[in-house]
């Protein structure tokens, strides 16, 4: 008896969650990096069955998070490198509430799942790299189906406040019109995690004003190369081809050519290298690493000119010489301000390497 009481409780139960209302939300990714739908609203406690569907030409993703969390995750997604692809670019963060994984042209992905019960405005975003910045919309859980003032509305893209949408592919980045080699505006300096021939799969490529840029690799620790002219190009790595690698643009004036330039001890001793993180400083980053156990800081900066980059070092808590050994040949010019020359290395005392820059022209200037 108990048993039959039990089922029938169950039964009804199933019955209740057979029949409750479902919030069904279908958006699109289209052409000129932008979702076409770029806020809807649902209940607290709702139950929402989202679809995403790519009609672009690019591959994307959507992550939706916490409330005012969208470029964290972005700027997490940035920084997985070469996990990217197999993490779909989403981060594993608890900023992170639901996502999409990458789907391609023509492909779609349902999920559902309960909106929060606490009222709020919850960002989605495509993380997908270099669209996370203008590929963005905003869920409002609400009680009120109200939405702002649209072209008030700082949740959503500035070029969406206006009411309309952009498919005009000529001014866009569709594939079979791209007259950019990316796909929104940039102010120098700034970056990108990529995949680049004659750096590992852990590189940074950052553009500087006075159209210099230069390529870092955080496997070894240490600028790879550095070139004037156009930043990258990034095409395929839009498109979502796979093993995809930026193309440099401009023109190569530094290749490093010595195994770990920078050493500590002795001039004959390799470091063991580790990348730590960097951080912005009026956008230039700041790498931190350690050298054999040893924290070092660098950023660099161009030359006012334009002639040059300024590598300004920092090693503060060192009880050992530093050396720091002259790639050969006359890609650039070397400047330093502090310590001497010895046998085709400047060597600074521990004093001398709690910071000291290393300036470097390019050998034509």
């Amino acid at each position: 008896m108990i048993f039959g009481f039990a089922f029938l409780l169950q039964t009804a139960l199933l019955a209740q969650g057979g029949d409750k209302k479902i919030t069904t939300i279908a958006i699109k990714a289209i052409p000129g990096l932008q979702f076409d739908q770029v806020r809807f609203t649902v209940s607290p406690g709702a139950e929402v069955k989202l679809t995403l569907s790519n009609d672009d030409d690019m591959a994307h993703n959507m992550v939706i998070t916490q409330p005012g969390s969208r470029l964290d995750i972005v700027n997490a997604a940035q920084k997985l490198a070469e996990k990217g692809p197999e993490m779909n670019f989403i981060p594993k963060s608890p900023l992170v509430l639901w996502s999409i994984p990458v789907i391609y042209p023509g492909e779609s992905k349902t999920i559902q799942f309960i909106a929060p019960e606490e009222p709020g405005i919850y960002p989605y975003v495509c993380t997908y790299p270099g669209h996370g910045f203008i590929m963005y919309g905003a869920m409002y859980v609400s009680e009120d189906s109200e939405l702002p003032d649209l072209a008030k509305d700082e949740n959503i893209p500035p070029s969406r406040r206006a009411g309309d949408i952009n498919e005009d592919t000529s001014e866009n980045t569709s594939a079979h019109h791209h007259p950019k080699w990316h796909p929104y505006d940039n102010s120098a300096p700034y970056l990108y995690r990529v995949f680049i021939e004659g750096s590992s799969l852990a590189s940074i490529a950052v553009n500087l004003p006075h159209q210099l840029s230069y390529c870092w690799d955080a496997e070894l620790c240490q600028l790879q190369f550095a070139w004037e002219g156009d930043f990258l190009d990034n095409t395929d790595l839009w498109y979502g081809h796979k093993n995809a690698y930026a193309k440099v643009l401009g023109e190569i004036f530094y290749k490093e050519k010595i195994e770990f330039p920078l050493r500590i001890g002795t001039k004959e001793s390799i470091p063991d290298p580790e990348f730590l993180r960097y951080r912005l400083i009026d956008g230039y980053p700041e790498f931190h690493y350690l050298l054999s156990g040893v924290e070092v800081h660098e950023i660099i900066h161009p030359k006012e000119d334009g002639s040059g980059l300024i590598r300004t070092i920092k090693i503060s808590k060192g009880n050992d010489p530093v050396w720091f050994i002259l790639t050969p040949g006359e890609q650039v010019k070397y400047e330093f301000n502090k310590g001497k020359i010895v046998g085709g290395a400047l060597m600074l005392s521990p004093e001398e390497a709690k910071e000291f820059t290393i300036t470097m022209t390019k050998a034509n200037k």
